[in-house]
Order: structure tokens, then C-alpha cells, then sequence
């Protein structure tokens, strides 16, 4: 008989499952908006530049380069940002095209000399190597992410709604629209240690993509990418730890199969 509970005897899986705590309920909050302001393949774009933030980093010579991907992040979202800002039906080309040359920057400056190996692991995080004074910056984050919602929120959902209309009721749109795109880059940045850079922008999506599916008010649109985001995150981490299976391909699976249901629930409704 499987001891169901057994995980739970180890710190690192404790300190995980704090975690997953806290980032899903962020990653929750955010993919509303970006599914909202069809920010997919922006938030994508951005989550791939790591590398880059990573290879300048090496190249200044820095012991820790988490100071770097943020730096870069937050420009690289700032131009992203302008780019989208542009209605021009080229404009995912030309994200793609800005995220393509950044990876691949960062990958042959990474990979110099055969190094890439050391840095391959943050392809995939690992959720299960975070400590206990990592755990606390991500309340920090959390707390300031809930405060920026607070008071935000309203004209982020105005703008996402209709940029003329909320620019005719004299809300900031491109202060609000820069400040998103900065709190999506250094949430991005800072989680992707452990979620891991293949993996990040489905984490943001799918939760809210799901509840998109089913929700008939913006209440139950957040309420409902909260419980997949948890969901998915706890049955994910449990899952890979009797499988013996990496904790973010499984959380993404377990978004996925949710994804789906939701979808058909959503047609058939």
C-alpha cells in the first residue's frame, strides 16, 4: 500500500511544495492578464532571453548572474512592450525575430568553449533544489505582486478591455502597460531557477487559458485559474515525486490534461 504522504518526510520536498505555494497563485494572477492583453507569445519571448541575461552575466564576469537576466529582462520586456504596442500585423514576426537573435546570443556565448552543460539545468528547474531564504524572497515578490494587483488591477483590465477608452478616462496606459511588462520580467527571472525556461510561459498560460474556458465573469476567471494553478502545482509535485518524473514537465502535464477538459466542457456548454 503506497503511503501517500511519505513526501512529505523530506525538507526539500516541504520547501518545494511552500513554493509552489506561492508561485502558482502569482503565476495565476498574471496569466489572467497576459491571456487577457494576448500577451502569450510576448511573456514566451520573454522567458527564452534568460539565456541572454545569463551570457552577459558570464561575460562581465559575474559569480551571480540572477542580478544580469533581471537587468536584461526588464529592458528586453520594455522594448518587447514597444514592439506590441504597435499595431502592425508584423509584430509577432518581429518578437520572434528579437527572441530568436537573443537566444541564440546566449546560447553561443554559454556554450564557449563546451560550457553549456553547467548551465543546462535551468532548461527545465528544478524546483526541488530551493531553500528556505529563496523561499522567503518569493513571499517578498508575492507580497509586492499583490500590492501592484491591489491597486492596478482595474486599470490593466480597462486597458486590456479598450486602450482608447481607458486613455479617454486619463488612465496611464503605457506607464501601466511598462509597469506590467516589468513585474511579468523580474517574476519571470526570479522563478525561472526552478520552473525552468522551456517550461515557464505554459505555466503562466495554461491555468488561465483553462479558466478562461469555463468562467462567465472576470470573478470566476480568477478564481478558477487559481484552483487549476494550485491544482496543478501540488498534483504535479506529488506525481513526479512517485514517478520519479522532473516536477515542472509534470505540473505542465497536469495544466495540460486540465487545459483540455475545460476546453470540452467549455464547447459542450
Amino acid at each position: 500500500m503506497i503511503n501517500w504522504t511519505s513526501w512529505l518526510d523530506y525538507s526539500f520536498m516541504r520547501n518545494a511544495l511552500v513554493a509552489i505555494l506561492i508561485i502558482t497563485p502569482l503565476f495565476a494572477l498574471l496569466g489572467t492578464m497576459i491571456v487577457n492583453k494576448k500577451m502569450a507569445y510576448f511573456s514566451d519571448a520573454l522567458g527564452h532571453s534568460a539565456l541572454t541575461g545569463i551570457a552577459v552575466g558570464v561575460v562581465f564576469g559575474m559569480q551571480d548572474t540572477t542580478i544580469s537576466m533581471v537587468i536584461f529582462a526588464v529592458v528586453f520586456a520594455l522594448l518587447l512592450n514597444k514592439i506590441s504596442s504597435r499595431n502592425t500585423a508584423s509584430t509577432d514576426t518581429i518578437i520572434s525575430v528579437f527572441s530568436s537573435c537573443s537566444v541564440a546570443i546566449g546560447l553561443a556565448i554559454l556554450s564557449a568553449g563546451g560550457n553549456f552543460s553547467k548551465y543546462s539545468a535551468i532548461l527545465v528547474g528544478d524546483i526541488l533544489s530551493i531553500t528556505t531564504q529563496e523561499i522567503g524572497y518569493l513571499v517578498g515578490i508575492f507580497a509586492f505582486t499583490i500590492l501592484f494587483w491591489i491597486f492596478g488591477f482595474n486599470y490593466l483590465n480597462a486597458i486590456s478591455i479598450h486602450r482608447t477608452v481607458a486613455k479617454s478616462k486619463q488612465i496611464p496606459v503605457k506607464l501601466m502597460d511598462n509597469l506590467f511588462a516589468v513585474l511579468v520580467a523580474l517574476i519571470v527571472m526570479l522563478s525561472i531557477k526552478w520552473i525552468g525556461i522551456l517550461i515557464i510561459n505554459a505555466l503562466l498560460i495554461l491555468p488561465a487559458a483553462s479558466a478562461r474556458n469555463i468562467s462567465e465573469n472576470i470573478r470566476e476567471y480568477h478564481l478558477f485559474s487559481l484552483i487549476f494553478s494550485l491544482f496543478s502545482g501540488i498534483v504535479g509535485l506529488v506525481v513526479s515525486y512517485y514517478t520519479n518524473v522532473a516536477t515542472g514537465p509534470m505540473i505542465v502535464i497536469i495544466a495540460s490534461v486540465i487545459y483540455f477538459a475545460t476546453y470540452l466542457y467549455g464547447r459542450r456548454k
